[in-house]
């Protein structure tokens, strides 16, 4: 199951020990997560089915534009580690034998770390407005002009032959971008959820649990993207069931990777 922790040494921090995990050790936070889906699915579902709303409406406001439409869609990665939040606090309350709390529980438990959780709301926002920017960029340098400028966009429009060039580089700065996100975020919210903590040592201590389990939450990575490309290929009516389970399944990989105080 775990490793025992390990307490890492950084100059000027305390950082939480850590846990090692073993490969299959993500599945079981999924099914943990399904768990926590089932217990208080009338406030998952509504979480997720407000998420799934959100994203319609952003993607037809943003339908006439290719760099829009690319870099909202794909930046749900980068935003979800914070919109997870809800789901997360549900999880920490239903491990203490409590009910789910109601749809504005999350606000509770925002207060207890407001700033440090609020930084981290802003430090996504900022990731995502130069996804924005960058995604405008390639848009400008490898898609057709007259697929820019034509009203109501299609993505199948990029798969006719002629945007190869663009979908390998869009592909490769968005891995970059996201691998870099995940590592710095993996369990970062929660543990601000969990402990009183500032923002920079959340994040160093999210490395340090990548470095430490660089197999399992490679797995963990490439679950989390598998269960997005389903949602978001169904519509986004797929997210209102799947992100929720990753949500929840999210607070118990921080359980399992980061010891107790």
């Amino acid at each position: 199951m775990s490793a025992l922790p390990l307490k890492p040494r950084v100059a000027g921090m305390v950082v939480p020990a850590i846990r090692a995990v073993t490969l299959g050790r993500p599945l079981h936070w999924l099914s943990l997560g399904l768990d926590d889906l089932r217990r208080a699915w009338p406030v998952s579902l509504a979480y997720g089915a407000l998420f799934a709303l959100a994203g319609w409406l952003l993607l037809d406001w943003a339908r006439d534009s290719v760099h829009l439409s690319m870099a909202l869609l794909s930046g749900f990665a980068l935003v979800a580690p914070f919109l997870a939040l809800g789901f997360l606090a549900v999880s920490s309350r239903l491990e203490h034998g409590l009910d789910s709390g109601g749809l504005l529980h999350p606000f509770v438990v925002v207060r207890r770390n407001g700033a440090s959780i609020g930084l981290f709301a802003v430090l996504l926002a900022f990731l995502l407005s130069v996804w924005e920017r960058l995604s405008a960029l390639l848009v400008g340098l490898f898609v057709k002009q007259d697929l820019v400028a034509t009203g109501y966009f299609s993505f199948s429009l990029l798969f006719d032959g002629d945007h190869l060039g663009f979908l390998l580089a869009y592909g490769v700065f968005g891995v970059i971008l996201a691998s870099l996100v995940f590592a710095l975020t993996v369990i970062t919210l929660p543990l601000l959820i969990d402990r009183p903590l500032d923002l920079v040592t959340a994040m160093v201590t999210s490395l340090h649990v990548v470095a430490r389990n660089p197999l399992p939450l490679l797995f963990w990575a490439m679950l989390i993207v598998l269960h997005l490309l389903a949602g978001l290929g169904t519509g986004l009516l797929g997210l209102v069931v799947l992100f929720p389970i990753l949500g929840h399944a999210t607070w118990h990989a921080y359980r399992d990777l980061v010891a107790p105080e």
